[in-house]
């Protein structure tokens, strides 16, 4: 794939429509047509916009978010389904790479993942977010590693996390080990204050700094009606205003176009690739700047499952018939061998 030297970038900030996910769906489709006209080969919309943030949970307590939980079950998104068909068809349509936060529905449980969809529509990556954070743990299951991933599209290498994610360093650095060039960053906003908007802006500058990269940030945004809708109470109203910083980051840690703080709009900006290079020739945390012999991560990028089938054997190997190889791991071969001679007695003498 060529690389592109100048990427154009747009980072989102909409409200959802809290009653439909077909409604929010709408909007997301119109803002990808009006970004794709606007020259962007990229666009970033907030943490889980489909079908929305469970903002409820943070000002409701557990005994009265009953109906609000089950409601979302009922318009959260299962992969695949038309709902990501749609965007994969928009994507394809207007060649651009959308990057789109939504609640999976995976049978009987809940799920933050972000969804990368390449400009031919391809769904490249899908990820769980691995810990929901405070009161979304009522809400969400927890991913797994296998997520962690970099991913090259039209556009550059890929990597994504959401929200509190960034404050687990070694996630990120999975991301930076695997040399992303564009990190995508998503937050709910309209959420805890201005403060929050203030530790957006450290987190995902320092992330570009540190790792070298672009930061694409999108968060989400809350009118005053639906604010009154989620709660009457003024009080716990203001905890559902301010946390909005929609953002583009270069990686010298600048602003490559004024943040969105308030508000719907879009945040356009011009990625000058080469920059990365500028950035990594002073610092590459991931390479002459690492002591991989000092310090380094291990990860497990397998899948988790419920459920694994396995052989069932009718004895315990002995210890004795487990080798270690050259790289420390046991080879139980010989002990699956006579596993098996076992098996064929016992049938043998069942005949």
């Amino acid at each position: 794939m060529e690389k592109k030297s100048i990427v154009r970038a747009a980072a989102v900030q909409i409200a959802p429509d809290l009653t439909s996910r077909e409604k929010t769906l709408a909007k997301v489709l119109e803002a990808i047509h009006e970004a794709a006209t606007k020259g962007a080969e990229l666009v970033v919309f907030p943490e889980t916009f489909v079908p929305w943030y469970p903002y409820f949970s943070f000002v409701l307590p557990p005994v009265l978010s009953g109906k609000e939980h089950v409601r979302l079950y009922d318009e959260a998104v299962t992969v695949p389904s038309a709902a990501t068909e749609a965007i994969a068809a928009a994507a394809r349509n207007q060649g651009i790479v959308v990057v789109l936060g939504i609640n999976e529905r995976d049978h009987g449980s809940l799920y933050n993942t972000q969804l990368v969809f390449d400009a031919d529509g391809a769904l490249i990556l899908k990820r769980r977010k691995i810990t929901p954070t405070f009161h979304e743990r009522m809400i969400w299951g927890q991913g797994d590693a296998s997520g962690l991933k970099v991913v090259e599209s039209h556009v550059g290498r890929i990597g994504a996390l959401a929200c509190w994610e960034h404050y687990n360093p070694l996630a990120r650095y999975a991301l930076m080990a695997q040399h992303e060039e564009i990190h995508v960053a998503q937050f709910p906003g309209s959420m805890v204050g201005p403060i929050f908007a203030e530790q957006i802006e450290v987190t995902i500058r320092h992330h570009a700094l540190e790792s070298g990269c672009f930061v694409v940030n999108a968060t989400g945004w809350l009118t005053d009606e639906q604010i009154a809708s989620i709660t009457p109470d003024q009080g716990l109203q203001k905890a559902l205003r301010g946390g909005c910083m929609t953002a583009i980051v270069s990686p010298e840690g600048k602003h490559l176009a004024p943040p969105l703080v308030e508000g719907e709009g879009m945040v356009f900006a011009d990625l000058d690739m080469s920059l990365i290079v500028k950035r990594k020739r002073m610092m590459d945390s991931v390479g002459h700047y690492a002591r991989p012999e000092l310090l380094h991560l291990v990860i497990d990028g397998r899948a988790t499952a419920p459920m694994v089938a396995s052989r069932t054997s009718f004895e315990t190997a002995p210890a004795s018939t487990e080798r270690s190889n050259s790289d420390g791991h046991f080879d139980n071969t010989s002990s699956d061998r006579d596993s098996d001679q076992r098996v064929a007695v016992l049938r043998s003498q069942a005949g």
